[in-house]
């Protein structure tokens, strides 16, 4: 079954606390929480101070994307926070591998990401060090962007080493995700979508989780 993450990055963030619940009520299995810091994109959202005060609102696990420079710099303190996951970006400053390494040292999943220039074959350095690997269908940084078809193609990489050797691994994918580009991405090899203002919009995201939650080789849309 494909798992569901809404991405908190398209909540009202008045009520971020009611917010995290109403997605696990809608049957959300993971919270994704971007992470920006003004250097590595040109936006900045939240801290682990953020991350922190909803912990205690929810069990579901904490998918953290850190689009920042130097990631190992802030490993501990976004653990300490509540995150269960921590994906950073092959792009970022500092040591990748050493950073993964810390992430997965404190008890914690390690993820990889790429930009949509950036190739495939970045992330081949990294692929048995990782537990997620997430490939970004639009330029990390903004929400609301449109979904870019290079995309599928990069999941059905990861989806071939994968099978070869770590069936475990999940494959998410975030970026202009909505019921049509994420069934295409499941169907690519996706495990996870990842998505904000097309889940949030809605009244009844419930619904739309479930329908998202069957997508597999031989779902209609």
């Amino acid at each position: 079954m494909t798992k569901v993450a809404p991405s908190l990055l398209s909540a009202d963030f008045s009520k971020l606390g009611s917010e995290v619940e109403r997605i696990e009520r809608a049957g959300a299995d993971w919270a994704h929480l971007d992470v920006m810091d003004g250097m590595f994109v040109p936006n900045i959202t939240i801290g682990p101070s953020v991350i922190g005060s909803i912990r205690n609102v929810t069990k579901m696990p904490f998918d953290v994307h850190l689009m920042i420079e130097d990631p190992s710099r802030y490993v501990d303190a976004f653990a300490k926070a509540g995150a269960d996951m921590l994906t950073i970006h092959t792009e970022a400053s500092g040591d990748t591998g050493a950073a993964l390494m810390k992430i997965r040292d404190l008890g914690l999943k390690a993820g990889i990401t790429l930009n949509p220039p950036a190739p495939a074959t970045d992330l081949d350095g990294y692929l048995d060090m990782v537990d997620l690997v997430l490939i970004m269908t639009v330029q990390a940084g903004f929400g609301g962007q449109s979904f870019q078809e290079s995309g599928l193609k990069k999941i059905a990489y990861v989806r071939e080493y994968a099978e070869a050797h770590n069936p475990k691994l999940e494959i998410s994918v975030d970026g202009g995700i909505n019921r049509e580009t994420g069934k295409r991405c499941v169907d690519a090899g996706a495990t996870v979508l990842a998505a904000g203002s097309s889940l949030f919009r809605l009244g009844d995201m419930a619904s739309e989780i479930a329908l998202w939650k069957s997508f597999g080789p031989d779902a209609g849309v």
